[in-house]
């Protein structure tokens, strides 16, 4: 139990040493301190209680009694709701206010009146609260610790933003918190109550820098984590009032065929979790989220917010296997994974495609919750670990590119490996981990293929195929532009910080580490919590014979950079004469200019092709709405209709 406080109660107390010591030059050292101290008792937290959990296999459940607590979050729900008012009056944003009151007052008013459904404990945690923990603790930890330099940084290249970077280092402890407290609750009124704080550390993350843009992007993202939010405290009200149920344990114990009501608040709080998760029509607050500092993204991506969605999804995947609510998740899941991927071909913005990358890869995780079988949950599982770690890794490695060079666009990566290289390599890794065999996100898809093809959802799979080889397209061109190096081209200075190297070999290092390691991921990790999940013992998903095949595919890949290496050697002997680059005109001699028909030298500029008029954002995102919102509201209205 105390683990579980120290988890929760930690990163507030952290936050609140932060802000209080203000942004001056001389506290610099002290909070730099600080925040590598506490990540790193954070990541040593989490790690104990990982070990303890694993070697006993078993759930436990804590606080029975817990009047004190209640009455806290009720006061927390009450100021979390003033200063929602309080921004959107003060910034004329009204909508906010409003969807704040609809999804607090009747959440107060059923505590108060004394009609909540009482559960049996408060806190639980299994395994996979367990793996959660781990990519909250250690994925967040480092990018608090990449957030020290980076935020420096930041207002040198932005003067005119003003400086508040202990406010946006304490923000980011206040996230860590409250995902840690969403992921022990078993409450559904504490899990709604950490959920809003996630919501509303977004919103002010998101608008940071204060100026207009950030602000309106803010308030989008704000406006629809409460609309979600609104339709989690409409599944509580009726779990309470109709079910007298109140945990998310219970909930998960009723018979969805014996109780068809059940499936009313598994469609409504799932509905809050695509909203949160970001799914078509709901993925304009994460790409608006672009405006903020890379930590914020970073975060945001891949150990927060989004990942409370996807969680819990998996949790309610076993009560939707076989059901409309399951058929309308796999449908906006399979949906969003394909359109989003489209959307990052046409794209040139390092962190937008990053963003719609993230939108596309948690809808592939949202279609495996959706289908609710175990090899389903077993890759949507693996996904939102490997995702995590490797999109963080993106996420500030591009941060760092852009601190170095002045720009994000992936145009202007041009030959990174030989302007940054040691960037360059870390964001090799994370592409690679991203997309490419070996790696876990490639193996989770073959699981995510196996499971589509086992319930007979072919319109699955069509999403699946074409989304995958969308996503290699744009992590291809990605991968290239790096790679594509114009003849002795120059260095660039490398302005990374220590601190932010502290958080990049890290997780790079994790990246490769997991990938060797994903057969002990799923045997000690992954497979208990499926297990514990469908309440059986679940025969493995994973093979030995898958096993041989990823290890002789990861030898292959680990011969490719020794044989460039022995083939550039023998090389080193011919002249420049032999090797110059062919341009379509005649090479000026340097390879880096041609001729053209005026005998005039022009630079060489090679540049992507993006499809904008064809597979644009502006050309395809308003009908791709359109399509997502009508399959919420059509399915919603045969779900709930048809259960009352």
């Amino acid at each position: 139990m105390q683990i579980i406080e120290f988890l929760i109660f930690f990163p507030f107390v952290i936050a609140a040493i932060l802000y209080l010591l203000g942004n001056s030059e001389r506290v610099y050292p002290v909070r730099k301190f600080i925040v590598k101290g506490a990540a790193f008792l954070i990541m040593a937290a989490v790690i104990y209680l990982a070990v303890r959990v694993l070697r006993g296999q078993m759930v436990r459940t804590y606080l029975e009694k817990a009047d004190t607590a209640n009455d806290f979050v009720m006061a927390g729900e009450l100021f979390l709701m003033c200063l929602v008012t309080f921004y959107s009056f003060r910034f004329r944003k009204i909508l906010a206010a409003l969807l704040s009151w609809i999804g607090t007052i009747p959440i107060l008013w059923l505590e108060l009146s004394g009609r909540a459904a009482e559960g049996t404990d408060h806190f639980k945690f299994d395994n996979l609260t367990v793996l959660m923990c781990l990519v909250v603790g250690i994925v967040g930890g480092f990018i608090t610790i990449y957030a020290i330099g980076y935020i420096k940084d930041y207002h040198l290249r932005h003067p005119k933003f003003p400086e508040r970077s202990n406010w946006f280092l304490a923000m980011l402890f206040v996230f860590l918190g409250a995902m840690f407290g969403l992921l022990f609750s078993d409450n559904l009124g504490w899990i709604y109550f950490f959920w809003e704080i996630t919501s509303v550390c977004s919103f002010l993350l998101i608008g940071y820098n204060r100026e207009k843009e950030s602000i309106e992007n803010s308030f989008k993202a704000l406006w629809m984590n409460l609309l979600g939010g609104d339709a989690f405290m409409a599944g509580i009200l009726y779990a309470s009032l109709a079910l007298h149920v109140g945990t998310l344990s219970d909930l998960q114990q009723v018979d969805n065929r014996a109780v068809p009501g059940v499936m009313i608040v598994v469609s409504l709080l799932a509905f809050a979790a695509l909203t949160k998760s970001a799914q078509l029509p709901f993925n304009g607050w994460l790409l608006g989220a672009m405006v903020a500092p890379t930590p914020t993204s970073a975060l945001l991506h891949s150990a927060t917010m989004v990942k409370a969605g996807v969680y819990l999804l998996i949790r309610l995947a076993p009560l939707m296997q076989g059901t409309l609510t399951g058929v309308m998740v796999t449908l906006i899941g399979g949906f969003t994974f394909f359109a989003a991927s489209l959307m990052a071909i046409a794209t040139s913005d390092g962190k937008r495609v990053l963003a719609h990358s993230t939108v596309s890869n948690l809808g592939l995780i949202v279609a495996c919750a959706g289908v609710g079988r175990p090899e389903s949950v077993w890759a949507g599982t693996m996904l939102i670990l490997f995702h995590a770690v490797s999109k963080s890794l993106m996420f500030m490695t591009v941060g760092a590119v852009e601190n170095a060079s002045g720009s994000r666009n992936i145009e202007d990566m041009h030959g990174l490996i030989v302007k940054l290289p040691r960037l360059a390599v870390v964001m090799i890794i994370g592409i690679c981990g991203m997309y490419l065999a070996p790696f876990g996100m490639l193996v989770a898809k073959w699981a995510a293929l196996k499971s589509y093809i086992d319930s007979g959802a072919v319109w699955l799979v069509l999403f699946l195929v074409f989304g995958t080889a969308s996503t290699s397209f744009y992590w291809g061109k990605w991968l290239g532009k790096i790679f594509a190096v114009i003849h002795k081209s120059q260095a660039l200075k490398d302005t990374t910080h220590n601190g932010e190297w502290q958080a990049l070999y890290p997780l790079a290092a994790m990246v490769i580490a997991m990938c060797f390691g994903f057969p002990l991921i799923s045997n000690y990790i992954v497979q208990p919590v499926l297990n514990q999940m469908f309440h059986t013992e679940v025969e493995p998903v994973i093979g030995g014979s898958d096993i041989a095949v990823m290890l002789l595919m990861l030898i292959l890949v680990a011969t490719l950079p020794v044989a460039g290496g022995i083939i550039s050697r023998n090389r080193r002997g011919i002249t420049d004469q032999n090797t110059r680059s062919y341009m379509s005109g005649i090479n000026a001699g340097d390879d880096r200019h041609f001729l053209n028909a005026y005998g005039d030298a022009q630079p060489l500029y090679m540049a992507n092709w993006y499809m904008i008029d064809l597979i644009g954002e502006l050309k395809i995102m308003k009908p791709c709405l359109a399509i997502a919102a009508g399959i919420l509201v059509i399915m919603l209205t045969i779900i709930i209709g048809g259960a009352i």
